[in-house]
C-alpha cells in the first residue's frame, strides 16, 4: 500500500463478509476452486466454520476440512462434501463470515466496506456519500462520490486531503484543493 492514503482491505458490505466465491469443481472429491475476495487468505488456516450464500439468497452453514492455494485463488474442502455432484452446488456461491468476525486492521487502516455509504464534506460543506472505491487510476484510490442530481464525483483518498474519518458516524471530512469537485461526472 502507498504510504499516500490511509490503507484499504476489500471486504464486503452488510452483515456478512464474503471471504471467496466459488468458481468450479476441482478434483473428484468435493473440493471446488474459488477466487479470493479477502486481503487475509491466510486466515483460512485457522477458520473452520465458514457459509455459502446461494445465488438464491439462501445461506447454508459449511465446515471447512482443508484448503489449499492454487493459480491465485484457493482450493476449498468441506466436511460432507464428498464427490463432483455435491461440490457442483456450490458452484457460483460466496464463501462468507459473519462481519463481527472480520481480521482487525492495523491502526490507521480501513475496510473499503466501513467508506461505502459515509457523507463526505469539503470544509464543512456536505458533497455527498460514498459509493464506491476505485484502485488503479494513480497513488491514491479514488472515493466516487455520488451527489444530488445525478452528479458524482471522484476524490482521491490520500492523507493529504483527509481531515477527520469518523465511521462510527459514517462521516469524512475533507479539505480538497481548489477546483478539484469541478472535474465532476455528469
Amino acid at each position: 500500500m502507498s504510504e499516500h492514503h490511509p490503507p484499504l482491505a476489500q471486504t464486503g458490505q452488510g452483515e456478512f463478509v464474503a471471504l471467496a466465491k466459488v468458481t468450479k469443481t476441482q478434483g473428484r472429491k468435493g473440493e471446488v476452486a474459488a477466487a479470493l475476495l479477502t486481503d487475509f487468505p491466510e486466515r483460512f488456516a485457522t477458520r473452520r466454520q465458514l457459509l455459502a450464500l446461494h445465488q438464491n439468497g439462501r445461506r447454508s452453514q459449511l465446515e471447512l476440512e482443508d484448503h489449499w492455494f492454487h493459480k491465485g485463488g484457493v482450493v476449498l474442502k468441506f466436511a460432507g462434501v464428498d464427490s463432483i455432484s455435491q461440490a457442483e452446488t456450490l458452484v457460483g456461491c460466496e464463501i462468507q463470515i459473519p462481519r463481527a468476525e472480520r481480521a482487525e486492521l492495523p491502526e490507521g487502516s480501513v475496510y473499503i466496506s466501513d467508506l461505502v455509504g459515509c457523507v463526505v464534506s469539503d470544509g464543512g460543506r456536505e458533497i455527498g456519500r460514498i459509493r464506491d472505491v476505485q484502485f488503479g487510476a494513480g497513488e491514491a484510490p479514488l472515493l466516487l462520490i455520488e451527489a444530488a442530481g445525478k452528479r458524482e464525483f471522484l476524490v482521491p483518498f490520500a492523507t493529504e486531503f483527509l481531515e477527520n474519518l469518523d465511521l462510527e458516524r459514517k462521516q469524512v471530512s475533507m479539505k480538497l484543493p481548489a477546483g478539484l469537485l469541478d472535474l465532476s461526472r455528469e
